[in-house]
Order: C-alpha cells, then structure tokens, then sequence
C-alpha cells in the first residue's frame, strides 16, 4: 500500500463522518479539558463502518498503520488498530511477534477505552496465552491508565481459555487504583471469570471485599442471582 493509498483510506473515512454522532461522542468519551480523553478527535464514524474499511485496507504495513495511530483523529487510530487485530489473527509466529513488539511500543496511542477494548485481548491476551506473563504485571503498574486497563483487559484472552489465575492476580493488584475506568475493567473481568467458574468469582470476592471498589463489585456480580447480589451489595 502506498501513502496514496492511505490518504484514500482517510478520504473514505472522513466521507462516512457524521457531526451530530461526533459530537455525541466527543462527550461520551470524555474529550473535554482535564478528562480522560482531552482533545481526542471525533468523525462520528461507527464500530462497524471502520471495521469494513479496515478490512478494506487489508494490505496496510506496519509504517503505515503508525502514521495513522499517530492521529489525533480517533477513528483513523481505531481503523489502524482494527487492520493490526485482523492481520494478527492470520500471521504465523514470527509476524504474530512483530505485531505484538509494535503494539505495546506504540501504546500511548491505543488511547481510549474502546481502542484497549477492542485489541489488547485479541493481540496481547491471544500472543501471550501459552508464554510469561511478566509484561502484563509491569504494564498493570504503569503510570498509564491505558496500559493498565490492556493488562486487565488482555486477560480476557485467558478467561475464554479457562485459564483465570492472571486474570485474578492482576485484578487483586488494579483493587487500589483510583481511575473509574479501572475499577470498571476490573470488575468486567471479574464477571468473565464468574460466566466460567462463579465459585472461583465467589472466592475471590470473599478473600478481597473489604478492598473492591463499588463500582467493580457492582459489575463483577452483575449476573448472581437478585438474593446474593444483594447479600454481596449490603454486606457490612
């Protein structure tokens, strides 16, 4: 692909733009001053519609997609990581390494909630499955809030593998953080495990309750039964 190519792939993206959505979204992802996302840009393009052109755009290279993460444009960042998940999910081992390596150096551009939601389980959790963890403990004691909801969030990978232990280590060390956004991941993730295995949820909520954040114990038993959601909820 050619940088006319990609200067294509930003015509066509900008020709899907919807103000009114844009608008909607800039406040829904917190773009305001001293929010969590300050100065992220919106087009008011949708999940599905950037999903389609980054498929489109299959053939990106990897120097490519860094120009578009490097856009203060967030759907140009989104399609890039988008073509990053799809050409994961084809590789063989040696490029599967290469996408892997480029995105945790370029993470300071997976930088909102949906751009972490949406790939760091299906690159970090899917390359790590079967290797060390460690990268997942350094980022989940980072200074940045968006490499620590990817530790959490990457751990998805494992849940879906029956493979929770990461998942709850991790968990029990983003207890004390102070960001909302993490306290939701986490308590998200808790809930994942407890699809899979509630009395393994259960334990964990009793070893840690006197430290859950609410808004994480809220998600986290989202799915028990009114009775025991509320003995969880209103218990001293």
């Amino acid at each position: 692909m050619s940088n006319t190519d990609v200067n294509k792939l930003r015509i066509e993206l900008r020709a899907l733009a919807d103000s009114k959505r844009a608008r909607i979204l800039g406040r829904f992802f917190k773009t305001g001053k001293g929010q969590y996302g300050e100065g992220d840009v919106f087009l008011g393009v949708t999940v599905p519609q950037s999903r389609k052109l980054a498929k489109k755009f299959g053939d990106l290279k990897i120097s490519e997609i860094k120009v578009l993460l490097k856009s203060k444009i967030h759907e140009e960042r989104l399609v890039a990581l988008l073509n990053l998940v799809d050409q994961f999910q084809s590789a063989d081992d040696k490029n599967k390494k290469q996408i892997f390596d480029f995105y945790l150096k370029n993470t300071k551009y997976v930088n909102n909630w949906d751009l972490v939601d949406l790939t760091a389980e299906k690159i970090v959790g899917a390359y790590l499955l079967d290797k060390p963890k460690s990268i997942l403990y350094k980022l989940a004691k980072s200074k940045n809030l968006w490499e620590r909801r990817i530790a959490i969030v990457a751990t998805y990978y494992f849940i879906k593998n029956n493979e929770f232990d990461d998942t709850l280590k991790i968990a029990k060390l983003l207890l004390f953080d102070n960001h909302d956004l993490l306290h939701k991941a986490v308590g998200w993730m808790l809930r994942e495990v407890g699809k899979k295995d509630q009395r393994v949820l259960e334990k964990f909520l009793k070893e840690n309750y006197k430290n859950i954040p609410r808004t994480t114990l809220r998600y986290a038993i989202e799915r028990f039964g009114q009775k025991l959601r509320q003995a969880y909820l209103f218990r001293a």
